[in-house]
């Protein structure tokens, strides 16, 4: 039985190298021949920087001749990488991560430590950066370059013509689900930026005695205890809070700065919907990394090392605005919605709220955790609260 066990994950992984490899075809790392650039994208970030990587194919055919994305959890991406290292296969050139896959990457050993080895592709990074990008870059300690920034939340998303009283504190969010069961809900923190947001935000609120502590949260857990009496289920992502929200099943949800005004503005949800802040928050930025797997070989690293400092520039930045997914978007300094494509400007301004504005400009700002704390606040939740999940 042992025997077919082992049998059998070596089959797995020689099938999921397979995949990766082109069935084992080596690159040669001497060559001057464009290559094919094999993404994984964790965190859904094409759809900020797609365009911009098309350009770049574009503008250099002797770089690069093909692009393949593959979508992946943060779960799944150490598993595919190390499978590729093993190999001495390595043809994934880069990763686009939220500090979920950071930490998971990390953790495993599969990613580069970017900086300073390579500095010399990012001059003056540090000094570019916005205050909040600075701090979320610091967080992953070299191994990933921030590329797109938001303040995030927590923000709750809600249909004003269910919710006469919006609350204002967290004791008035209780008396809501209280008095509304079921009507109010959040994903899964692990699978979800808003999710994620809210839990990591409540310490903050509550008041508890160390916020970046997870084991120290006696109010946070309490407080999630308490309005998990109201709550039928949690699903998996966020999609599904948003459609549910639509459809009327819920009429608050959990939220983000990026998810609220792209919805809006995708008519995931009516242009009327509204958002709110709870007292007492702080912001807790949320960012998504670019990250480089170990095992490149020197023409590979090339390419992704002058890709990553192409949408590092103003112009490639200005880009991330795109329909508010991730508002702001830019990571970098002086980079106003202004200096957006209009496209995004004429999406973005009817469905912004100038109280989001005010708050980004007032409230205080944190980072999430730290890789290690995070995964255990991730963790701890879902011993919890996992059971309910719908997956």
């Amino acid at each position: 039985m042992k025997k077919l066990k082992f049998l059998s994950i070596i089959l797995t992984t020689v099938f999921t190298v397979s995949i990766f490899t082109g069935c084992g075809s080596k690159n040669n790392s001497k060559s001057n021949e464009p290559i094919t650039l094999n993404i994984i994208d964790v965190s859904g970030s094409m759809q900020l920087v797609g365009d911009s990587i098309d350009q770049f194919k574009a503008a250099n055919p002797d770089l690069i001749s093909d692009i393949k994305i593959t979508k992946a959890t943060s779960l799944e991406v150490p598993s595919l990488l190390k499978a590729q290292i093993l190999s001495e296969n390595v043809q994934t050139g880069l990763v686009f991560t939220g500090i979920d896959g950071m930490s998971t990457c990390i953790k495993k050993d599969v990613i580069e430590n970017i900086m300073p080895q390579y500095s010399s592709s990012f001059p003056d990074l540090e000094n570019n950066y916005t205050a909040g990008a600075k701090a979320t870059y610091n967080l992953v300690k070299g191994y990933g370059i921030t590329y797109v920034y938001s303040p995030s939340g927590p923000l709750f998303t809600y249909n004003p013509d269910t919710v006469k009283n919006v609350p204002k504190s967290s004791s008035d969010l209780v008396e809501f689900a209280k008095a509304n069961p079921g009507k109010f809900t959040y994903a899964r923190p692990a699978n979800s930026g808003p999710g994620r947001t809210f839990l990591l935000g409540l310490p903050y609120i509550l008041g508890d005695k160390n916020p970046k502590d997870p084991k120290t949260w006696d109010k946070t857990w309490a407080y999630l205890k308490e309005l998990d009496q109201y709550i039928d289920y949690y699903p998996g992502k966020t999609g599904p809070t948003f459609s549910e929200l639509n459809l009327g099943k819920r009429w608050i949800v959990s939220s983000q700065l990026g998810w609220d005004i792209n919805q809006r503005i995708t008519g995931g949800i009516p242009q009327n919907y509204q958002g709110f802040m709870l007292d007492n928050t702080t912001l807790v930025a949320d960012a998504q990394y670019m990250a480089m797997p170990k095992g490149l070989n020197d023409r590979q690293k090339e390419v992704v090392l002058k890709l990553m400092e192409w949408l590092m520039t103003p112009k490639m930045q200005a880009k991330t605005y795109d329909s508010g997914y991730f508002y702001p978007g830019p990571s970098v300094k002086d980079v106003p919605l202004d200096a957006a494509p209009k496209e995004s400007q004429d999406k973005i301004k009817p469905a912004i709220r100038q109280s989001y504005d005010d708050a980004i400009k007032s409230l205080p700002t944190t980072t999430q955790l730290d890789t290690d704390t995070f995964m255990e606040a991730l963790n701890m939740w879902d011993q919890l609260f996992g059971a309910k999940v719908k997956r």
